[in-house]
């Protein structure tokens, strides 16, 4: 059963890491960001980015996933703490 969940987590993974390609590509495309996106980031590591940067679109949506993570039983800081585990090469967390 471990090997089951181990799997479904990177499945998550992989789909936040297309959505934040999806996300950042059609912004990068519309020239409303300069920041490639990058098939290895997750929206979480994208939004906490931002936030260390204080982008004001982060600072408002990083608050929104941390909570969403919290109902889900992690501790507080969500964002950041993902873009700290890509920096250490770390997997991201779901």
């Amino acid at each position: 059963m471990r090997r089951l969940a181990d799997v479904a987590l990177q499945l998550l993974v992989s789909i936040d890491q297309l959505g934040q390609v999806l996300l950042v590509g059609t912004a990068y495309l519309l020239h409303l960001t300069d920041a490639c996106p990058s098939a290895d980031e997750t929206i979480s590591s994208y939004v906490g980015r931002g936030e260390i940067r204080g982008a004001s679109w982060a600072l408002i949506v990083a608050p929104m996933i941390d909570r969403l993570f919290m109902l889900l039983g992690e501790a507080p800081g969500h964002c950041r703490r993902n873009v700290e585990a890509a920096i250490e090469g770390q997997p991201p967390s779901a």
